[in-house]
């Protein structure tokens, strides 16, 4: 992690990316419908969701590239420790970078695209259920296409896929809130998602790291 932190400050201009690209999707969104708050509160919880989403995507195929082409995947192979939870300790990385600051600005975005208050808690709750997982899946998809060079277009075909179920749920909480239902369900399908994901998305990545380097 500290290895990770100070790789970051350095290119602290590329990491913010991810976290603007979000912002400026939400901006545009805002000012693309005019204004109007009835508008606005309408779609928000989608457009906010989007805009997580698709910022994280962006830096996926990044995830371990450069560790491939500088060889430390070889010496994460060879460390004392389980690859799997190298992997773990990278994705935790990547989500701390891309969505936990749109997590803490989200209040700010809800207000931004009006947002109705009382689903802000349902908002961050599946945000901050959602957004590990994406990680964690999309960590996977990183590691199977890690060996190819300029995979961007086929790391977003791959996870794609597997980030509509995420979105579904992710959104569709905030409209079961929005509608008067109750949304604990799909908070509650996202929380098991994410626990599985937590077991076996490290250890997918690991295998798929080293089949690409063997």
């Amino acid at each position: 992690m500290l290895r990770d932190l100070r790789l970051l400050w350095r290119r602290r201009g590329d990491a913010l990316q991810p976290a603007l690209f979000a912002v400026l999707v939400v901006t545009l969104f805002a000012l693309a419908l005019g204004g109007e708050a009835e508008a606005l509160a309408g779609v928000a919880s989608a457009v906010l969701w989007l805009a997580v989403l698709l910022s994280g995507l962006l830096a996926l195929d990044t995830l371990f590239r450069g560790d491939a082409e500088d060889g430390s995947l070889e010496q994460w192979m060879l460390a004392p420790v389980p690859l799997g939870w190298l992997v773990a300790v990278r994705t935790f990385m990547h989500w701390a970078t891309t969505a936990l600051p749109l997590l803490v600005a989200t209040p700010f975005l809800a207000e931004l695209m009006h947002l109705p208050r009382a689903q802000l808690p349902v908002l961050v709750a599946s945000l901050a259920l959602g957004t590990p997982l994406l990680s964690l899946l999309g960590a996977v998809v990183a590691a199977l296409t890690v060996g190819m060079r300029r995979s961007g277009i086929l790391v977003a075909l791959l996870a794609l896929p597997l980030y509509v179920p995420v979105l579904v749920f992710g959104a569709g909480s905030v409209a079961a809130s929005a509608q008067g239902l109750d949304a604990l369900p799909p908070l509650l399908l996202l929380a098991a998602g994410l626990v599985l994901a937590l077991v076996l998305a490290p250890l997918a990545a690991a295998a798929a790291i080293r089949i690409a380097l063997n």
